[in-house]
């Protein structure tokens, strides 16, 4: 019996589904013969949600449900799920005004519900397609991954059904050795039920692929949906250029789920696939990898496909990235202005150099400072969102007072209308250094659940530890009450206000320590978001 795949994304924000493309993709590739749909909840009313899924699958009648979850972490310093999570919680724990801790106790609550709900909601939606499915073929089989389930997969098992495939990053050769009857036991897997996933199952290599140009054609023939990305011009739609990130920055999971190889996308195949969006009247696109230029000894990749694009003659694209700023060489400067960057993403954590090389993010802000300068003499005139997240390891007084420093520095090279200062709060994630580091600390024991959001654990979750917690509460408390639209600059007005800010050179020196067992020294390897 051939075999009918369905896709379906489960419902998350307006984001362009690229991983079911490509794995639908990949499959076409494999076996042209078998016939597939792209079914994206996403595009759908949440009321319709359970109707849209039965009558997909009473009209397709697949044999294999692939499920693709995105989110599940709740850690976020913007709104969503009814409310601003990380508002709602510095209100509870930190505010002095009773009225406004219960206000952010019911924020909370509704939060905490609205999670809850999601996933006892896409659980279901799991369940129900594959019981669907069994009432046309017994034999249809399930297969679960994406995002959210390549980062709580050990938490999942217990929730999903008996014989579902759970697949841990990339799912391409799992799926292929699975159609084509091959043992996949050695793949990035388990099945529920019938085994347990391996200990540091997240932490093994990806099977190395061959990515060639996205066929938008065959895309377009089995996802009805598929104009609704391209309807607005403001959609940014997603691009793969390589995968993988050879950083070991502590509290980010990439590392983990794509792996430290990193693997770089043929220049032609890239340019190709873009070529296809770009003649359906795309121009936004977005270099949906790790980070554009993860390293140094992939500047040649990264300068080799930006003068590909600029042959194509696509001069009137816009594109952005998340971007080491440390790895940028004048004539990279040039080309990403010439082919259209308009935004960019820099998640330096802290503008101290002494806590970006305790939390081994490996750069040197110097560089990044020089390289910015770079690109404003290329002509970059647009946005960059810069990520801090304060209170990490060995925040001190001092240290705020350098990440200020370093960000009016920014402020100066791009002008202060252009630097979005962007505030988080780590959020720790399970799989990573800083949850090693959890452990070792007493904080969190092993065992905890990393999914719950109870008070006493997404306490710990949400890394704000003290002494300097309740001061970061109340600056951020503060914020929100004055500036609650520009929040990330009134944070760092605030502090600035309260602290003063360091000589620019102090931020840029990092004092050699004698090494002690934590972050700075721990031999382990894990993850990076930077």
């Amino acid at each position: 019996m051939t075999q009918r795949i369905l896709y379906v994304r489960l419902p998350c924000n307006p984001i362009f589904p690229i991983g079911v493309v490509y794995l639908s993709d990949h499959v076409h590739k494999c076996f042209p013969e078998i016939e597939q749909k792209i079914f994206d909840l996403g595009t759908v009313p949440p009321l319709d949600f359970k109707k849209a899924l039965d009558n997909c699958i009473d009209e397709f009648k697949p044999t294999l449900l692939v499920f693709s979850w995105r989110d599940i972490q709740i850690y976020a310093p913007v709104g969503g799920r009814g409310g601003n999570p990380l508002q709602n919680a510095f209100e509870f724990y930190y505010a002095k005004n009773p009225l406004i801790r219960l206000r952010g106790a019911l924020g909370g609550l509704k939060v905490t519900t609205a999670y809850y709900g999601e996933l006892w909601r896409n659980i279901g939606l799991i369940r129900r397609g594959l019981s669907r499915a069994k009432q046309y073929h017994p034999e249809a089989r399930l297969m679960v991954g994406g995002g959210a389930v390549s980062v709580f997969y050990e938490q999942l098992k217990s929730e999903l059904p008996q014989g579902t495939i759970v697949s841990v990053g990339e799912g391409e050769t799992l799926l292929e050795k699975l159609l084509r009857d091959q043992d996949f036991s050695r793949e990035r897997c388990y099945i529920v039920g019938e085994s347990d996933p391996r200990q540091r199952l997240i932490h093994e290599e990806p099977t190395p692929l061959e990515k060639t140009a996205c066929n938008y054609d065959y895309i377009q023939s089995i996802w009805p949906e598929f104009d609704y990305y391209f309807q607005e011009n403001d959609f940014y739609i997603g691009v793969q250029t390589k995968r993988g990130c050879p950083h070991n920055c502590c509290y980010c999971v990439y590392t983990v789920v794509e792996g430290k190889q990193v693997r770089i996308n043929p220049a032609d195949e890239v340019v190709k696939e873009m070529r296809q969006l770009y003649d359906r009247g795309i121009r936004n696109f977005w270099f949906t990898d790790a980070q554009f230029i993860p390293a140094r000894r992939f500047i040649q990749d990264a300068e080799q496909l930006l003068e590909k694009i600029l042959d194509s003659g696509m001069t009137d694209i816009h594109w952005a990235a998340y971007i080491r700023a440390d790895n940028l060489t004048p004539n990279l400067c040039d080309l990403m202005v010439k082919t259209g960057m308009n935004y960019f993403e820099i998640g330096i954590t802290s503008g101290s150099q002494e806590l970006v090389r305790k939390m081994r993010m490996g750069y040197n802000l110097r560089t990044v400072l020089q390289n910015c300068r770079d690109l404003k003499a290329a002509g970059f005139n647009d946005l960059v969102s810069v990520n801090y997240s304060f209170n990490v390891i060995d925040e001190t007084f001092d240290t705020i007072r350098q990440t200020i420093a370093y960000h009016r520095e920014l402020e100066n090279i791009f002008g202060v209308e252009k630097v979005e200062p962007a505030i988080f709060f780590i959020g720790l994630q399970p799989h990573t250094h800083l949850e090693e580091y959890a452990f070792e600390n007493n904080i969190l024991k092993p065992g905890y659940n990393p999914m719950s959001l109870m008070p006493w654990t997404a306490k710990k979750l949400l890394w704000n530890p003290e002494p300097l917690g309740s001061f970061f509460g109340e600056v951020c408390l503060q914020a929100w009450q004055q500036n609650p639209n520009d929040f990330g600059r009134e944070v760092l007005k605030i502090l600035e206000e309260r602290l003063g800010k360091a000589d620019l050179e102090e931020a840029l020196k990092a004092p050699i320590e004698e090494k002690r067992k934590d972050l700075v020294s721990s031999p382990k390897t894990l993850v990076t978001n930077v």
